[in-house]
């Protein structure tokens, strides 16, 4: 991985603040990817990637590659338009405009799939492909969260949880001559996207790991017997879906599965420094400028303030990245036109860069309207980012 003094070198006298991605540790992160993937293909959640140029270095490499896990129908479109297909919508929609243009492109020979969980859903969307007259690929999302002693453990998606309510779902699909029951999706959030391994935190990271070893089976046995029972009414289904770039371990090793959902892993934001079981390169970032020294030891930058989504907590602040030691102070973290850091080094001045990694992975990219890819230690391209294409999608 580069030094401070040889990325601060590579960017020389560029504008800031700017994002950037080491296509050397991306390169590092995909082959990981494709080796913990064992037997199972790797659909990429492009949401954490937001690139179409990063999405085609994914589609050229060594990756084992059912297709892509898009979040709304308009970046399905869109992805669509740019000569990418098998394309998952992550999540349901509604808005029949959304659903008609999905169905005429799909008529078109386009490769999409709705994501479902009710008979609302289905009843709707059957709807609408009977106006079109276009049959819908569809895929039921199947809940993961588990139950420990009256504690939920996982996000709140689908609806549909036990075998029996999937195959409700389902019988109401395969009664409908205008949907094509194509596949199930099950991700399981608190083993993929729930870190447990965070500093000063010892307490809740045992807490934390202890539930994901009870939740895994759980989830194995839910997953199976869910496939079980759809596949007991004579339906092939093309894709099994689950797990994340967190989950991989314990998703790959079940022999329903055929496919698992990656795309933190590839930038490997500020979050994955905080899971037990894998550590992958982080080759995103971004730089912003020092502007002020408010004194000894602190140094004062332009911008910065890149908060993740989620609940809030201290872990979706930006991380201070290089040089190493650089500290966010407790009272004003990460600002929106400023950001002060504690520094004790004496290799920085007034317009040197610092480096941070945003603490997800694609929501970098709603920032930037340009990704500069490093490799070899130059600055080998600048592509753009969904927000540099003009789109902005959720």
């Amino acid at each position: 991985m580069p030094t401070y003094t040889e990325y601060r070198e590579l960017f020389g006298k560029m504008p800031m603040p700017f994002a950037f991605v080491n296509l050397d540790l991306f390169q590092q992160n995909v082959e990981e990817v494709a080796a913990r993937a064992a037997d199972k293909q790797i659909r990429v959640a492009t949401k954490s990637v937001r690139s179409v140029a990063m999405l085609r270095h994914l589609k050229a490499s060594s990756l084992p590659l059912s297709g892509w896990m898009c979040f709304t129908a308009q970046e399905a479109l869109y992805l669509a338009e740019q000569g990418f297909d098998e394309l998952l919508l992550g999540y349901p929609i509604w808005h029949p405009d959304a659903i008609q243009s999905v169905a005429r492109a799909i008529g078109d020979g386009r490769r999409i799939t709705l994501m479902l969980d009710s008979v609302d859903h289905v009843r709707h969307i059957a709807n609408i492909a009977e106006q079109v007259g276009v049959r819908i690929p569809v895929c039921i999302d199947i809940d993961m969260s588990t139950e420990h002693v009256g504690f939920h453990f996982g996000v709140r998606r689908s609806p549909v949880r036990a075998p029996e309510s999937a195959l409700t779902v389902a019988k109401e699909i395969l009664a409908s001559p205008w949907l094509i029951l194509d596949a199930i999706m099950g991700y399981e959030a608190q083993i993929a996207g729930v870190i447990d391994n965070f500093p000063g935190q010892a307490p809740k990271n045992a807490i934390i790991r202890a539930l994901k070893r009870q939740s895994i089976p759980r989830i194995a046995e839910r997953r199976a017997k869910v496939v079980a029972e759809i596949e007991a009414l004579g339906v092939n289904l093309r894709v099994v879906n689950g797990g994340g770039t967190g989950s991989m371990v314990s998703t790959c090793s079940e022999s329903c599965v055929t496919e698992v959902t990656v795309g933190s892993g590839f930038y490997s934001p500020g979050l994955f420094d905080h899971y037990r079981q894998f550590r992958f390169q982080p080759a995103a970032g971004f730089a912003v400028e020092i502007v002020r020294r408010p004194g000894p030891n602190l140094y004062t930058c332009a911008g910065g303030g890149y908060i993740a989504s989620g609940a809030v907590g201290v872990e979706k602040l930006p991380l201070p990245f290089l040089p190493e030691g650089l500290q966010l102070l407790p009272l004003e973290g990460a600002g929106e036109v400023q950001t002060p850091l504690r520094y004790a080094g004496s290799e920085l001045n007034l317009g040197y860069p610092v480096f941070f990694r945003h603490s997800k992975a694609g929501e970098l990219c709603e920032r930037f309207t340009h990704l500069y890819l490093v490799s070899g230690g130059q600055v080998v391209d600048k592509v753009t980012t969904y927000r540099g294409d003009g789109q902005c999608f959720l």
